[in-house]
């Protein structure tokens, strides 16, 4: 997934190897949305990240959701 179109996302290189994260955290942005792909409700993403609003996880759901590779025919 490329983040970088992602305001709520930051790369730092030395913070979590350089991988996207929530901004102010050391959440990798992947690891939530890969979260609520596996079936997990919101309402659990936060309670397993408390540092993020159910509004961010939403956000970073949709942004994902509408910036996902189209598969060639």
């Amino acid at each position: 997934m490329e983040w970088s179109d992602c305001s709520l996302v930051e790369q730092i290189p030395g913070k979590a190897a350089g991988q996207p994260v929530v901004k102010g955290t050391r959440i990798l942005a992947d690891v939530i949305v890969e979260e609520f792909e596996s079936g997990s409700p919101i309402e659990e993403i936060h309670e397993n990240y408390p540092k993020l609003t159910e509004d961010t996880i939403r956000k970073l759901i949709s942004f994902a959701n509408s910036h996902k590779p189209q598969p060639h025919l």
